[in-house]
């Protein structure tokens, strides 16, 4: 079988961008070539790491990436997961690409306890997990 080739694209590809790459690796990757970069390297959110172990997923050898030409013009599937992201992604030249946005809160912005950062990183984590859980069942 052909595995689909997934780009997630984030601003820094330090959270969400990577958490979705976890997710996907762990629900499809026997479907799926999985990838996330950013716009920049902001390097992985260790708050990230620590709320998909909970979740049984080990990201914590995950590597912030900028957007590979080569992978983004190949890919199957280039998914924005931040307005910015969406906003500012370089042209692709594949046209066969179905090119989504799925917009999610940046959890690193949020301002607060402890406890409640971890709670908006959690809730983050979650959405996430659904939509990729959604992905892989239905392919949208």
């Amino acid at each position: 079988m052909n595995k689909k080739t997934v780009y997630f694209l984030c601003t820094g590809n330090s959270c969400r961008s990577q958490m979705a790459d976890g997710f996907l690796k762990q629900l499809g990757g026997d479907r799926f070539e999985v990838f996330s970069a950013g716009l920049e390297a902001h390097g992985l959110n260790p708050r990230a790491v620590q709320v998909m172990g909970e979740a049984g997923v080990d990201i914590s050898g995950h590597h912030s990436e900028v957007i590979d030409p080569a992978i983004l013009n190949r890919a199957d599937y280039i998914i924005t997961l931040c307005g910015h992201a969406d906003e500012h992604c370089p042209a692709v030249s594949n046209p066969t690409a179905a090119r989504w946005h799925w917009g999610f809160d940046d959890p690193a912005k949020v301002i607060g306890t402890e406890e409640e950062i971890m709670a908006e990183f959690r809730r983050v984590r979650d959405q996430i997990s659904e939509r990729m859980e959604r992905f892989v069942a239905e392919g949208k």
